[in-house]
């Protein structure tokens, strides 16, 4: 009986690990990746086990938000969570969840990053709350060299253009992919958020993303309308029900087949790693640079990006040194440093050097000194504002005759967020 007794006791321990509140155990961490982003993340875990003999348990899901939320209400949180939506980590800071992160390492941050990643890290406050452990490059437009030949569309009535000459000429310009279970719909929101950033402009971008300007406002209606143009169903591989089904990892698979089955495909730089994993027949893979490369979303100077934030969610010794650690130098060059992994800092002092091609530099160089760098407007979002956002995107992708509705049920939405819900952090350098 006794010995029955210590299984049920040890059994039980393990299933509350996330709770613990004693430091003896290993570090518990919740992030959304999972395949080889999570092999890669696990680098960076084993280099922080190995540097301060500090164990760690790792849980990766793509339902992080949701998981974490169960979490929490449960009052068994992760150590450190890492999110890829700071409107979340928002939420948490308001309900004294996330915790605040100490003075050193608010300093450390701050002479590392610049002032608008600052900003994002400390979540609209006056205090750090976060660590950015990987940034992306959202304002860019895929293809494949070899395929796409003489002069680059740089305007977006020239992308419109371009795309509908492709059509005419029997070909598919637009690789497509809204696919993302329980978050599907995110690549077409950022559609919208690139087109009204680069034709409406900062201004009234990062009013709307913190609840300011109306969805049914005569700029965001026109980012929609636009969004349609392009992406007209003959010009989408498979159709519209094709791209309500992929999967957003496999969807620019098919610029490197041949022939192409798209040429063009607009996603952020986290997509490089499935581009250069993605094996062809003859045993190659594709090669930046060579075999793909992009283009600047067309229209004004400036550049949507996004990050993956670790905040803390037990405040033990063990936590916060992950949390330093996340945020050192050392530690912001290992995922980068992996081959074929295309993950990118927004740490100013790592240097381009990091990176194994120019096309990852060139990316880099954007997210660490973009002349106007504005984040991710529905990662910006409170959760209610963000999931009606996907949801819409899927229904105008299915019936672009219901825009007027969905754009109506959206002010609907951002009229029922109280105004301290919403985090307000403006474009800038």
């Amino acid at each position: 009986m006794k010995r029955l007794l210590a299984v049920v006791m040890a059994l039980s321990l393990l299933a509350g690990g996330c709770s613990a509140s004693d430091d003896a155990g290993p570090v518990v961490v919740l992030a959304s990746w999972t395949g080889p982003e999570e092999k890669a993340f696990r680098q960076v875990l084993d280099a922080f086990k190995a540097d301060t003999g500090i164990d760690y348990l790792y849980q990766g899901t793509r339902a992080v938000d949701q998981v974490l939320a169960s979490d929490v209400q449960r009052g068994t949180p992760p150590h450190v969570a890492v999110l890829p939506n700071a409107g979340v980590l928002a939420k948490y800071q308001k309900s004294g969840d996330l915790l605040p992160l100490d003075e050193d390492l608010s300093a450390a941050v701050t002479r590392s990053f610049s002032p608008q990643w600052v900003a994002l890290q400390k979540i609209g406050t006056q205090k750090l709350y976060a660590v950015a452990v990987k940034a992306d490059l959202k304002s860019v437009i895929w293809y494949n060299p070899a395929r796409l030949t003489g002069i680059r569309p740089t305007t977006f009535d020239g992308l419109r253009a371009f795309a509908a000459g492709l059509t005419a000429a029997g070909g598919t310009p637009w690789c497509v992919g809204m696919g993302a279970p329980p978050t599907s719909g995110w690549p077409g929101t950022d559609w919208i958020e690139d087109i009204l950033l680069h034709s409406a402009g900062p201004d009234k971008y990062w009013r709307w993303a913190s609840g300011s300007l109306k969805w049914t406002s005569p700029e965001v209606k026109q980012a929609w309308l636009d969004w349609g143009s392009v992406l007209e169903p003959t010009a989408i591989r498979g159709g519209t029900a094709a791209a309500l089904l992929t999967d957003f990892g496999d969807a620019g698979k098919p610029m490197f087949t041949e022939p192409p089955g798209c040429v063009l495909e607009h996603q952020a730089s986290f997509i490089m790693s499935r581009y250069q994993n993605a094996k062809r027949p003859d045993g190659t893979f594709p090669k930046p640079g060579t075999d793909f490369d992009f283009l600047t979303f067309p229209g004004r100077d400036v550049s949507e990006v996004s990050a993956d934030l670790a905040g803390m969610f037990q405040d033990t010794p063990r936590a916060r040194k992950l949390i330093e650690y996340l945020a050192s130098e050392k530690a912001q060059r290992i995922w980068p440093s992996i081959p074929r992994a295309n993950a990118f800092s927004a740490n100013r002092k790592l240097g381009l050097d990091v990176y194994p091609d120019q096309v990852s530099r060139k990316v880099a160089d954007t997210i660490t000194s973009g002349s106007t760098l504005c984040f991710d407007a529905s990662d910006l979002m409170p959760a209610s504002m963000t999931g009606a956002f996907h949801r819409a995107v899927l229904e105008y992708l299915s019936n672009r005759d219901r825009l007027d509705i969905l754009l109506k049920q959206l002010d609907d939405v951002q009229t029922s967020i109280q105004p301290g819900e919403w985090l307000r952090i403006e474009c800038g350098q």
